[in-house]
């Protein structure tokens, strides 16, 4: 059968635009580096992950990605991405700050969005948290949730960040019993500090027989000792960075979520959109970057009561009205 002129036209026409939406979405190659730990560690890593998927999920495109192991890949596993036609590459962790701004300087139409530690360049997105917020909350409700006015922290690598999650933590513990003990130890110095959970739960032990019945861990997948722990000794454990309350049903009062989820998808989205910008992002309760978890896994220990007091004090850090401080 002979086909009309114009039906062959707009048959043309869909085939030539058919290919390039197809082109279009093979130049477009999203990538994504993640931290020491693991993509699977249950926390900071996989949120980044999470985050990944779901552009994967919604778009239907596929991202590339790598797994650092050790120190020396960071750069290299960067500048390959570059090489072989990433697009934009989210590179997770402070750690990589400098990686970063090396390749960046080698690829500058290349973008690059970096999670939690800033770097100034044209192609370069810095996103970080205001994690003493999300803490400052957990802190709360461990107060209110303690029977022995005892509350522990466990942090991983000994660096500033971390500190900002305990002494988000501390003031929030304050704020709801000003005469409680909080016990605080770091993992350690390397980052083998985020992936033991041996030394995880022998610290969150520790502080259970000095009294705390409530340890919030800020450790990645050391933090996953530190929850066996506490459930094992019948007290509760606080989750941090994605949402740890299914790990121990029943025995997580709630988890310090950290959105690397939503930075990474909004990443390759803006990228894949071109209203991707360069510079400094600082998300907190108010860009709903933090939060503290509620769900079925911590109802029946999360209060109503307590539920309330968080959400206030949730309100009065948006309002100002409370001020969290910064670790300085």
């Amino acid at each position: 059968m002979r086909i009309p002129f114009l039906w062959s036209c707009a048959l043309v026409l869909a085939a030539v635009g058919g290919n390039v939406r197809a082109a279009a979405a093979a130049d477009f190659q999203p990538a994504v580096v993640y931290d020491m730990g693991g993509k699977f560690d249950r926390s900071f890593n996989q949120s980044a992950y999470d985050g990944a998927e779901r552009f994967k999920k919604e778009t239907g495109l596929a991202y590339r990605e790598f797994e650092i192991t050790n120190a020396a890949q960071r750069e290299q596993a960067i500048a390959q991405l570059a090489r072989r036609g990433a697009t934009v590459i989210v590179a997770v962790g402070f750690t990589q700050a400098s990686a970063v701004e090396k390749v960046a300087k080698d690829f500058p139409n290349v973008k690059f969005t970096l999670i939690d530690a800033v770097v100034d360049l044209p192609n370069v997105q810095s996103v970080v948290f205001r994690e003493q917020e999300s803490s400052f909350l957990c802190g709360l409700a461990a107060a209110l949730a303690s029977k022995s006015g005892k509350v522990g922290f466990v942090g991983g690598m000994d660096i500033p960040l971390i500190r900002k999650f305990a002494l988000g933590y501390r003031e929030g513990v304050k704020y709801g019993n000003a005469t409680a003990d909080i016990f605080e130890n770091m993992t350690g110095t390397t980052p083998a500090a985020w992936s033991d959970p041996s030394k995880g739960a022998e610290l969150a032990k520790s502080q259970i027989g000095r009294g705390a019945d409530v340890i919030f861990h800020a450790a990645g997948a050391t933090g996953t000792g530190v929850m066996q722990a506490a459930k094992d000794a019948g007290k509760l454990s606080i989750g941090c960075d994605s949402n740890q309350n299914y790990l121990q049903p029943g025995s997580v009062l709630t988890s310090a979520v950290k959105r690397v989820d939503v930075a990474v998808f909004n990443a390759f989205t803006t990228a894949r959109a071109g209203t991707w910008k360069a510079g400094q992002l600082s998300l907190g309760l108010k860009e709903d970057g933090v939060d503290f978890a509620l769900d079925q896994y911590n109802r029946t220990i999360l209060t109503p009561a307590i539920e309330a007091r968080l959400k206030q004090a949730k309100a009065d850090i948006i309002s100002g009205r409370i001020k969290v401080s910064e670790y300085k």
